[in-house]
């Protein structure tokens, strides 16, 4: 007897998604735009995000401390990281290039007339630009209460403080046997209850689209403007040009893999949040045969180093509002800017509408009008869609080539090669 086949999580996302847009279309047309009923469908797509963000912290400490003390890989951290840290320079450098060569060829800046006055949103972007500097950045980096970044969900100092405490349950020796057990177990249960919140995944990706639609109109799923039209051509042409060439150097397996990034990829895009992706896509990247330790270093720290799509999006930005206020930049001012956002498109990821904040402040440091960001307040949530899912992808593939590259095998589930203890 045939068993009936079940629906899977990604075919529940996109009945999510139509479901979604048929009520944002309900609000927007039939309700006039209700602000009650956005606010209300609003309350699910906030609850999935929390849920999420409460899964984070535990899952990076249990995976970074099981798995580095556990499998005694403490002392291959600084390989791994090294080889993480050099890619990620690399390829965010390709984004930035193609970025400037799109831009620089399709001109979206070109005719634009900026707004005479700055929005209190674009003010209150710019107002944030010097509230840290390049020493308080690097400061930030250490937590000075775990149980502080942990609540705020600070991933690079949960980073920071789960490899220096690896290092100490190893020099503890079998006397810390009993932490890196709980490690393990803590991390067990972390992925099971990112399971049960998964089963939200399809109602909070829904509200999230009903909210954008029930507030701006089916017109908000068209290409906004042009530049929004290069932003996604200039994703389309780094993704063809850079990621491809990478996974075919690498030999991956290409099936498995968007088996692996599907819907991860898709709530990076529906709920514009990394955040939302990242415990489902550790999980995944594990069962893809990438090892625990290397999901665990080299996830977390791609999200404040190798936001690919982030950076693509800033020079393309950058030189956008130069058109569109009519300055001409020289090709060596524009190699400036591109390594001006090399440095500062670091760690961007803890701080709120982070890309406009880096925005503004290379707008502030090249001369160019801060009314630029008013301008691209309309369409950046479009425009984060495509970036932050091109971020999530970039980052999981960051992942598989530095497994490739210690020698694992990829398209093996890790968790099939592990013996389960106390199973029945």
């Amino acid at each position: 007897m045939q068993q009936k086949r079940r629906i899977g999580l990604t075919s529940w996302i996109f009945i999510g998604l139509a479901l979604g847009l048929a009520w944002g279309s309900v609000i927007h047309y039939g309700l006039d735009a209700n602000h009650e009923a956005i606010e209300w469908t609003r309350v699910l797509s906030r609850m999935f995000l929390v849920l999420i963000k409460m899964l984070i912290a535990p899952l990076l400490f249990g995976t970074l401390v099981g798995g580095l003390a556990g499998a005694g890989h403490a002392r291959d951290v600084g390989r791994v990281g090294l080889k993480a840290i050099l890619y990620f320079e690399v390829v965010t450098t390709l984004a930035l290039i193609v970025g400037l060569v799109m831009v620089n060829w399709v001109r979206p800046g070109d005719g634009v007339n900026l707004p005479v006055e700055n929005t209190k949103e674009a003010l209150e972007i710019a107002g944030r630009v010097h509230a840290m500097s390049a020493q308080d950045h690097i400061v930030a980096i250490f937590p000075t209460s775990i149980f502080k970044a942990m609540a705020e969900n600070s991933i690079l100092q949960v980073v920071a403080f789960s490899l220096v405490f690896a290092f100490a349950v190893v020099a503890a020796g079998k006397r810390a046997k009993p932490v890196v057990d709980f490690a393990d177990a803590l991390t067990e249960v972390m992925f099971k209850l990112t399971g049960f919140v998964m089963l939200f995944a399809p109602i909070g990706v829904g509200a999230a689209i009903a909210v954008t639609v029930g507030g701006k109109g089916l017109g908000v799923l068209k290409n906004l403007g042009l530049m929004v039209g290069t932003l996604y051509m200039a994703l389309a042409v780094f993704g063809v040009l850079v990621l491809l060439p990478i996974a075919f150097w690498i030999r991956l397996p290409f099936r498995r893999f968007w088996q692996t990034i599907r819907e991860p990829a898709m709530l990076a895009f529906t709920t514009t949040s990394s955040e939302a992706a990242l415990p489902k896509a550790m999980q995944n990247l594990q069962k893809f045969g990438c090892p625990r330790s290397i999901v665990g270093l080299v996830l977390p720290l791609g999200y404040s180093f190798n936001l690919d799509g982030t950076t693509l999006y800033l020079s393309l930005a950058t030189i956008f509002v130069a058109q569109a206020a009519n300055v001409e930049l020289s090709w060596q001012q524009q190699l400036l800017v591109m390594l001006t956002l090399m440095l500062t498109s670091k760690g961007v990821a803890a701080v709120p509408r982070a890309s406009l904040v880096v925005l503004s402040g290379t707008l502030v440091s090249f001369g160019l009008p801060l009314e630029g960001v008013a301008l691209i307040l309309g369409v950046d949530e479009l425009m984060d869609m495509g970036r932050t899912a091109t971020n999530l992808v970039g980052n999981c593939l960051a992942t598989a080539a530095v497994s490739r590259w210690e020698g694992h095998k990829l398209g093996v589930d890790e968790v099939e090669t592990q013996p389960i203890e106390n199973s029945t």
